[in-house]
């Protein structure tokens, strides 16, 4: 197998807590995109609502995307992590994704937990997608 790992430099960087935001299996071209959270540079939350922290958690999966040469359009399946009870904040997540994706309808899993990465994080996306051939 041989991968690449995804890394824009306009994310935090996970290096020092061991993890990279994409690994690319080259052999399959699978992109699998890390949980992303609503941190800045700094690992800071700026946002303290679900849908905001959602947001910006889907505009950091858009980088990576980006970074990989992948679009939404290349999506396979998205997980969504939500701290607390899932149908509180099912309407406007919903509303949030359909404005994201438009028309690049994926599979996706909601769940709702009770903790992520720290107390401020609410919400957590992760995601595969293909890479176009070329």
């Amino acid at each position: 197998m041989t991968k690449r790992l995804v890394n824009p430099a306009n994310l935090f960087d996970g290096t020092a807590l061991g993890y990279s935001h994409g690994t690319i299996d080259e052999d399959s071209s699978l992109l699998f995109i890390s949980g992303q959270v609503a941190w800045d540079l700094q690992q800071l939350v700026s946002d303290d609502t679900v849908a905001g922290q959602f947001r910006l958690a889907l505009d950091n999966l858009g980088t990576v995307l980006i970074d990989a040469n992948c679009s939404l359009d290349d999506l396979l399946h998205m997980r969504i992590y939500v701290r607390g009870e899932l149908e509180d904040h099912a309407e406007a997540l919903g509303s949030i994704l359909s404005g994201f994706l438009g028309t690049a309808r994926t599979a996706i899993t909601a769940i709702g937990v009770s903790s992520l990465w720290s107390r401020r994080t609410l919400v957590e996306v992760e995601a595969v997608a293909r890479l176009r051939r070329t």
